[in-house]
């Protein structure tokens, strides 16, 4: 009589590595779980030329405010202690 080859039980059979995508599901699965959604974020983008020329633009309008004396002076007292 021959003997059937045995197949390795669950407990020895190795798991096949979970994938990115499936990595990527079970971690917002949890965070879901944990009370939080997922939203997006759309924000200027710092690096366009336009960017920086309308900062530039609306720095120059805050300068020459009549204002710009007192606000300065907030920002200055805001940032007292954050640079150290």
């Amino acid at each position: 009589m021959g003997s059937k080859p045995t197949q390795p039980s669950d407990k020895t059979r190795k798991a096949k590595p979970a994938t990115s995508r499936d990595k990527v599901r079970a971690h917002r699965a949890r965070l879901r779980a944990n009370g939080m959604r997922p939203v997006t974020l759309w924000v200027p983008d710092m690096r366009s030329p336009k960017f920086a020329t309308e900062a530039r633009r609306q720095s120059t309008l805050a300068n020459k405010s009549r204002h710009a004396a007192q606000d300065q002076a907030w920002v200055d007292a805001m940032s007292v202690g954050t640079l150290d």
